[in-house]
């Protein structure tokens, strides 16, 4: 096995003939800031889903039991 120096190129250099895209700052840390927004919109989304549906499962015990307590 030969060993490898820093000047050789790696086997995807020597196949990638573009340029390689420099990322820059701004754009990460917006879609950091744009993931965080969405996270926290689809935690209130289904926060608000299970207050209803906790609300509506409640009235229907309650419903349920005062039918069931009132018949004669």
């Amino acid at each position: 096995m030969e060993g490898s120096t820093p000047f050789e190129n790696s086997w995807a250099d020597q196949w990638d003939y573009g340029d390689d895209p420099v990322p820059t700052k701004k754009a990460g840390s917006q879609a950091k800031k744009n993931g965080v927004e969405k996270t926290k919109a689809a935690a209130a989304t289904g926060l608000k889903k299970v207050k209803h549906g906790t609300t509506v499962g409640f009235n229907w015990i309650k419903d349920k039991y005062q039918k069931r307590t009132h018949k004669h």
